[in-house]
């Protein structure tokens, strides 16, 4: 969805993994948690600007057996002491072939947030490091952007609306939107 001002914009959900911390695969252990460049400055700009902020997270290594929602919470701690609190956390614990509501890139985590922020999608944005992040966001009626790394496949950068170097710049794209 297109935004006609950008005031509109009332919260920016983020996923963890690849996006706000370093990439740690199925990581169970808070002292693996290294935030990524810039993350903690533009949370707090955000903060600063009275938007929300979120977490948006599949972490099917709870469904696979590799990791405890424990675990998960406890990273999740860390990420918060390390980069400020969140107004809200979503999480999926399931995997792939459960066929949930909630995995990225289905709508559902994103919609829950916004219902908990009290806001519509559309006045939300998600950004992410993969094509699920963006599919999740575009599902919900928000907007997706795509702050590619190592692992993002060349077809999803080509899928994706708004791409940006850092998290800063996915930022600005999202000030800058009409």
């Amino acid at each position: 969805m297109e935004r006609s001002e950008t005031s509109d914009l009332r919260a920016v959900l983020f996923d963890r993994d690849g996006t706000l911390v370093v990439d740690v695969p199925y990581n169970g252990d808070p002292d693996l948690v290294q935030p990524m460049p810039g993350a903690k400055d533009v949370l707090d700009g955000l903060r600063a600007a009275g938007i929300a902020t979120g977490v948006i997270s599949n972490q099917s290594g709870i469904a696979r057996g590799l990791i405890t929602p424990g675990d998960v919470a406890s990273v999740n701690a860390k990420v918060e002491e390390l980069l400020g609190p969140f107004d809200v956390w979503e999480i999926c614990p399931h995997a792939e072939q459960d066929g949930c509501a909630c995995r990225k890139p289905a709508p559902g985590m994103v919609l829950n947030a916004c219902r908990k922020l009290g806001i519509s999608a559309s006045q939300a944005a998600l950004i992410g490091d993969i094509g699920a992040d963006v599919g999740a966001a575009e599902a919900a009626g928000a907007v997706g952007v795509l702050v590619p790394t190592p692992v993002t496949r060349a077809e999803e950068v080509a899928g994706a609306r708004l791409v940006a170097a850092d998290l800063a710049s996915a930022v600005g794209l999202l000030q800058a939107a009409p």
